[in-house]
């Protein structure tokens, strides 16, 4: 049995054995899965939130007794999994359909969802959980774009390419009872006799008065009146939905095609940077200036005259420790700790080093100068191992955008709203642009220009990342721009004040 943590929408609530109770109240196939996965997806996902008991919970002892405090973290699965994201999705890259009227198509489709804005978030969360699925689905004519994490999509069934059947779940609060919204996608229903398998969405609504069991089925038409149970769909081969995961061999459960966190292997990594990190907050607390002075010094003293008291040592000023000690001659003894900042700073870089290694960046990616993390903007070069693991992961992805838009295109022929060709092809043009510097990269092409080993055209093509034809209409208008000024200097020096040419 495990906690899985469900966030949907602006709902978040936990279940216990979700697997199994799944198979207990539903007649569909058995799930395949062990609830081990879901555990670890519960732990990537609170480490990405900052916040995972088993290692921020700290207990420890003081003459009071037993306490406990969180730990302080510097969330490097945020800082590693945002990075990454950005690296290989962002405003600058470019997905094309080979067919013109269905890539004017798929572009409005992605302009209509913020598709560029969305995808990019969305993969800083598959890289922390290990997975995310995207379902088009249609609303009022309009072809929709549904973004699932994956604590919210359990695979049923899979194939050698691809998973075919999936559950998704959400849950939503309504005057204090717990509604869970299962919606199956499968190619057969035992419940739904067809003489031809057709692709089949199930919805299913279960109600209960608190947040551990599913409850009861009741009907949909609770929450969602106009959604049908069973929706059968024809001359689908195809899951309709497009299934993302990160580049990584999944040595969590090598039996499922599901995909693991960036830092799924780096556990005992970012426990040791927090705690360095957490006894580089505390050197100043515990290290700061303290005064140890008698408690006579510090009691009250009445003015036997005014007879106000007052103390010769505030005793809320947190310089002072007062001992109830034989102190020497009542000697007021002043400590100054030497505070340990740079061994500090050295070891948290050094950890660093070691996470940016484990989730495929080069070392010296992540850097903390004592008051602040720092990322390496440039990659430097194409043979870093950031840009290598950049490139790794985009393979994977450029499949799965390519999965997406197959999927769109039969939603939307479906619904009526397009019908797509039979063939075409799928260009994903990521932006390599950070890949390397780019005060070397000018340099290398004037030095290729220089000895005649590359052409102009190509030349600006690389500076500038651009296409070929920008290139050349870029290369006209220097080159206009140079006869122009060429014509202004002869001008300028072939002519005397009043207008003449000057005789040499």
């Amino acid at each position: 049995m495990f906690n899985k943590a469900i966030n949907w929408m602006k709902g978040v609530m936990a279940k216990v054995g979700l697997i199994k109770k799944l198979e207990q109240v539903t007649d569909h196939k058995k799930i395949n899965l062990s609830d081990s996965y879901y555990e670890n997806i519960l732990k990537w996902r609170a480490l990405h939130q900052g916040y995972y008991s088993k290692m921020h919970d700290v207990h420890y002892q003081t003459i009071e007794g037993p306490q406990k405090r969180e730990m302080a973290t510097m969330n490097m699965p945020k800082m590693a999994t945002q990075e990454l994201a950005t690296l290989i999705f962002n405003e600058r890259c470019e997905i094309t359909v080979s067919d013109d009227g269905f890539n004017e198509f798929i572009q409005e489709v992605f302009k209509n969802n913020a598709f560029n804005g969305n995808f990019q978030q969305y993969l800083e969360f598959m890289f922390a959980q290990g997975g995310m699925v995207i379902k088009p689905y249609v609303v009022d004519g309009k072809l929709k774009l549904s973004y699932v994490t994956a604590d919210c999509f359990l695979p049923i069934s899979w194939d050698n390419t691809r998973i075919t059947e999936g559950v998704f779940i959400s849950e939503i609060s309504r005057q204090g009872k717990k509604y869970t919204h299962l919606e199956w996608h499968t190619f057969e229903d035992p419940n739904y006799k067809v003489e031809v398998p057709k692709y089949i969405i199930k919805n299913e609504l279960y109600e209960s008065t608190n947040s551990q069991d599913l409850g009861t089925k009741v009907a949909l038409s609770t929450l969602f009146p106009k959604l049908a149970e069973i929706v059968p769909l024809e001359n689908v081969k195809r899951p309709l939905f497009a299934y993302f995961k990160p580049n990584l061999a999944n040595n969590v459960d090598s039996t499922v095609p599901l995909g693991i966190s960036i830092y799924a292997n780096s556990y005992d990594t970012l426990k040791s940077i927090d705690i360095a990190f957490d006894s580089f907050q505390r050197e100043f607390r515990l290290g700061r200036k303290r005064i140890i002075v008698p408690t006579s010094a510090i009691r009250e003293v009445v003015n036997p005259k005014t007879g106000h008291s007052h103390r010769y040592f505030d005793a809320t000023d947190e310089a002072y420790e007062a001992l109830d000690t034989n102190m020497d001659d009542n000697k007021i003894t002043e400590i100054n700790s030497e505070l340990r900042v740079e061994e500090h700073i050295a070891a948290i870089n050094a950890l660093l080093n070691w996470y940016a290694m484990q989730t495929g960046f080069s070392p010296g990616a992540f850097s903390f100068d004592g008051q602040s993390m720092k990322t390496a903007t440039e990659v430097v070069s194409e043979q870093s191992k950031t840009f290598r693991t950049k490139q790794s992961h985009e393979n994977v992805i450029e499949q799965g955008i390519a999965d997406l838009i197959e999927c769109i295109g039969v939603v939307a022929q479906i619904y009526g709203l397009y019908t797509p060709p039979e063939k075409y092809d799928v260009t994903c043009q990521f932006d390599d642009s950070i890949a390397e510097d780019a005060t070397a990269e000018i340099n290398k092409q004037v030095l290729l220009l220089t000895n005649g080993l590359q052409s102009k055209i190509d030349a600006i093509m690389k500076i500038y990342g651009i296409t070929s034809e920008e290139a050349e209409a870029k290369l006209k208008k220097i080159k206009d721009e140079s006869q122009i000024g060429e014509e202004d200097v002869i001008d300028f020096f072939a002519k005397n004040k009043g207008g003449k040419k000057d005789e040499v």
